[in-house]
């Protein structure tokens, strides 16, 4: 196996930190000083990877709080793909740490710059993955290819994070089925049914 060389080595450090720091002092409090301190890192290495704050967070969000969610195999249905993206969805979101998320969130609406960050690494990421199984739905002639997928991601990451974050109910597999077939189909149905 290659050895990493010291530039990655020192990267992972700082984003590390980076984590670390946000799970116990929030978004607003975390300084680049302090990430720098916590990773044996100067200021301006941190600087000469990152523009500021926002992206250094979107970095290291994008990186460590779960793995990221890859389009899955394909199936033979709109039905079982959507349900196998939920799934993925879900095994990130359940492996992050919920009071982390919640502050990332309530900082993404008092900082466009950190909110852009984490949309471009993360948001759009799982816009990219709906849109992956659409296509692919879209080329077994299920749905045409205008349908919003950006939409459907929406939904479904809302409906997932309501559940971790406000209501505290099962993130089950049923949920999953159900909000597929009462919210996600029905939805992408009535686009269909739109002259």
């Amino acid at each position: 196996m290659p050895t990493r060389r010291r530039g990655e080595i020192r990267e992972e450090a700082i984003l590390l930190a980076a984590m670390s720091l946000l799970g116990e002092v929030g978004y607003d409090r975390l300084t680049i000083e302090a990430v720098a301190e916590r990773a044996h890192a100067s200021k301006a290495t941190i600087y000469r990877r990152w523009p500021g704050k926002a992206e250094l967070v979107g970095t290291a969000v994008r990186r460590h709080a779960g793995t990221p969610v890859a389009a899955p195999p394909e199936t033979t249905n709109l039905r079982d793909d959507l349900v196998a993206v939920l799934l993925e969805l879900r095994a990130g979101l359940t492996g992050q740490d919920s009071a982390l998320i919640l502050g990332l969130l309530v900082a993404m609406r008092r900082d466009p710059d950190l909110a852009h960050a984490v949309r471009r690494h993360v948001l759009d990421h799982k816009r990219d993955v709906f849109a992956a199984v659409l296509a692919r739905a879209a080329a077994r002639g299920e749905v045409p290819e205008t349908v919003d997928h950006a939409l459907l991601a929406e939904i479904g990451s809302a409906a997932l994070l309501s559940r971790l974050l406000v209501t505290g109910e099962p993130l089950d597999d049923h949920f999953l089925h159900t909000l597929v077939d009462a919210v996600l189909l029905p939805m992408l149905s009535r686009q269909l049914d739109r002259p």
